[in-house]
């Protein structure tokens, strides 16, 4: 056999040789793969058995440490606080987020979240090829519920033993929590650069507004910020959150969440390169609310975001024409449910210069004139006044106070209608000698507000003139009672989780609240002041309205109101200094009146004239009410008659603390009346002397008690008093 013939035979042996040694190849290189993966496995399996171990506990907890929000009657923002380590954290939900967001979101981030269980395997195996072609980790292949879980336990951490934890995290969480309530979480800590964390927050402070209505541009940056949020912040590197932004809006296209055209509009808007500052809207009550419920996240108010807004606008305008120092208050309620629809405590909460921090709502102050229209009233009520009924403005001495009218002048003899529409000082006096300071003291305590005065001093005649403390808020109730005849009402501010009104923490009547006139007297009342001469240039429609001054030019004051809404109005300093010139009419109520007109341009009619009520000139009045008498004139002989009898203390509806008297008995003091007086305690007569005014009852235990006096012609007296 030739060797050529021989060499043609050894090729299949050859073939044989390379076919075993390809399958040993084969099978070495199966082993060595199965080992790398069950080295893989084991390594990863380790990673995980570590992971799970340092994981600990989920944080839920603290995760709940949102910023307090305080909110109006339309879950409005007014103002946030930032939490306990100074972040702006706001409270949201995927429902109030623009749709156009949370589809950008998935599209970027989790296009699985809705399918997966914490774990996207198809994402974790894109991640390794990556991090294997490149030598590095290029993408983490995290879920939103891996972030979440990285943002509760505040690491970040890229290494395969970070993504393990967050891993663990994940499917804790998604054990844990429904799909809606991890969102809910991603949506509030998601961080966004500096203190801000949330979309809430960073929508706020970069495009100030609420992320319910978002554009397209504005979903894309928020979408792009937490992935940087310190590289890319707006107020730092605006191109690197542009480029960012772009990015987004390319894979929303790719997804076929908005259409290129789309895109290249949003791609055209500005970034934004400042932080806006956060609403603060009803300051002062947002923080005395959230001292007083310091538990409570979100805070209800009945307050209306836009008519708030817009009258701390106005008061900081009117404050600034009225000259250095001058802040401004303003009040404003529905009286037929007692809602506060806006308080603006001063004219710029931040303005140092006018002591802006100060909330002159709620501040103790000289009420001036504005208390004139309840001193009239009770005499209606009594059947000791009527509108029409002519009165003496006259020089008059009641002991050592001799009053006197604001322009120092006298007008003679004036109607009741004339005298309160005028405001005029020495009729409002001598109509409150009748009536007595401790009965208008007294109803005001039946109306839920407390009259104050310097070191628990009486009543005295200058309560007429605004010898007495109340603040913005109780005047604005007061005037509430008058405009709804004479029934009293208590103001509240505060709403509950379901919308439902909560009564206002800083409101409280003292007693039950009861009528703090009758409907007539109300009535004869409200017919005069809505004839009241308006400002110059006034707007806002007509309405019943009150002003006063307090004595030195300290206090500016109007209250009004209509069939609807009452308003107060304050101006002046809160260090209680005077400013020259400062009057009721031309300081005050143009904000009246304007505020009026900021609510609506029309007006709800005022309440229908009772049945009873006498509508005549003073010519046809029944002779006891043509002209007013004091105690002590005679209508018919000119001869002295003695005044009715009247309990001045204590006062009609008061408290008495047991500790105040010491163990000491209680004096009880009348005014007017023949002598002698008997004493009634709950009807039984006490101990009294005949020839004085003046006796004093031991009380036998705390509680209610009623107090008569009885004069010697039989004319009588009662109040009720609470011992406590």
């Amino acid at each position: 056999m030739s060797s050529e013939s021989h060499q043609t035979s050894d090729l299949p042996a050859q073939g044989g040789q390379t076919s075993v040694l390809r399958r040993r190849s084969w099978r070495k290189l199966a082993l060595a793969s199965l080992i790398t993966l069950l080295a893989f496995t084991g390594a990863a399996y380790g990673l995980y058995l570590k992971a799970f171990a340092d994981a600990g506990s989920l944080p839920l907890e603290e995760a709940k440490a949102l910023s307090v929000t305080v909110v109006d009657r339309d879950d409005r923002l007014l103002r946030a606080f930032t939490t306990t380590e100074g972040k702006w954290r706001l409270p949201l939900d995927p429902k109030d987020v623009d749709p156009h967001y949370l589809k950008m979101l998935f599209a970027f981030e989790d296009k699985r979240f809705y399918s997966h269980h914490g774990i996207d395997p198809k994402a974790v195996a894109r991640a390794v090829l990556q991090m294997v072609r490149h030598a590095r980790i290029v993408s983490g292949g995290s879920t939103l519920t891996m972030q979440v879980a990285r943002l509760l336990d505040g690491k970040h951490e890229r290494t395969p033993g970070g993504k393990m934890r967050q891993m663990v995290r994940a499917l804790e969480l998604e054990r844990a929590l429904s799909k809606t309530e991890i969102l809910k979480l991603y949506l509030r800590l998601a961080p966004f650069g500096g203190n801000l964390e949330g979309v809430r927050a960073a929508s706020l402070a970069y495009f100030g507004k609420e992320p319910r209505r978002l554009s397209l541009g504005e979903s894309a940056l928020l979408v792009a910020l937490p992935q940087s949020p310190e590289v890319r912040r707006l107020d730092r590197n605006p191109e690197a959150a542009r480029r960012a932004r772009n990015r987004v809006l390319n894979r929303a296209v790719g997804a076929h969440v908005i259409t290129a055209a789309d895109a290249e509009k949003a791609k055209a808007e500005r970034i934004p390169t400042i932080r806006q500052a956060f609403p603060m809207l009803a300051p002062h009550l947002a923080e005395t609310q959230v001292a007083e419920h310091p538990t409570e996240q979100i805070i209800r108010l009945t307050l209306d975001r836009n008519l708030q807004a817009s009258l701390e606008g106005l008061a900081t305008e009117q404050a600034r024409l009225l000259g250095d120092k001058v802040s401004a208050a303003i009040v404003v309620a529905d009286h037929q449910t007692g809602e506060i629809l806006a308080q603006v405590g001063s004219a710029g909460y931040m303005d140092s210069s006018r002591q802006g921090a100060v909330d002159m709502a709620t501040a103790v102050r000289s009420p001036g004139s504005t208390l004139k229209p309840f001193i009239y009233g009770l005499a209606f009520e009594a059947g000791l006044a009527h509108p029409e009924m002519l009165i003496e403005d006259r020089p008059v001495r009641f002991g050592t106070y001799q009053p006197k009218n604001f322009d120092e002048g006298y007008h003679g003899t004036v109607s009741i209608r004339e005298a309160l529409s005028q405001s005029f000082n020495i009729p409002a006096v001598r109509v409150l000698a009748r009536v007595g300071p401790g009965k208008l003291v007294g109803r005001f305590r039946r109306a839920g507000v407390m009259a104050r005065f310097p070191d628990k001093s009486e009543p005295t005649l200058a309560m007429a003139l605004g010898g007495t403390g109340l603040t913005l808020q109780e005047m604005a109730q007061l005037y509430a009672s008058l405009a709804r005849g004479g029934d009293s009402i208590t103001l509240f501010d505060r709403l509950d989780e379901r919308g439902r009104v909560l009564a206002a923490t800083r409101v409280k009547p003292l007693v039950n609240a009861h009528r703090l006139m009758s409907p007539l007297a109300a009535w004869y009342v409200t017919d005069i002041l809505k004839d009241a001469p308006p400002p110059p240039n006034a707007k806002g429609g007509r309405f019943a309205y009150k002003t006063g001054t307090s004595y030195g030019y300290r206090d500016a004051w109007a209250i009004g109101y209509d069939g609807k809404y009452v308003i107060a109005a304050w101006v002046g300093r809160p260090d209680n200094s005077s400013v020259p010139g400062l009057l009721g009419r031309t300081a005050a109520a143009p904000i009246l009146f304007d505020a009026f007109q900021r609510i609506s341009e029309r007006r709800t009619p005022l309440q229908s004239p009772p049945a009873n009520a006498i509508r005549v000139t003073n010519a046809d009045l029944p002779a006891p009410l043509k002209r007013w008498r004091d105690p002590g004139d005679d209508p018919v002989a000119g001869h002295f008659i003695e005044p009715p009898v009247l309990i001045s203390f204590p006062p009609d509806q008061s408290e008495i603390e047991e500790s105040d008297l010491g163990g000491d008995a209680l004096v009880l003091k009348a005014d007017g009346g023949a002598l002698p007086l008997t004493w009634l305690v709950d009807g039984a007569p006490i101990k009294s002397d005949a020839h004085a005014r003046e006796t004093s009852w031991q009380p036998a235990s705390t509680g209610f008690a009623k107090l008569t006096v009885i004069d010697a012609n039989g004319r009588t007296d009662r109040v009720s008093i609470r011992l406590r």
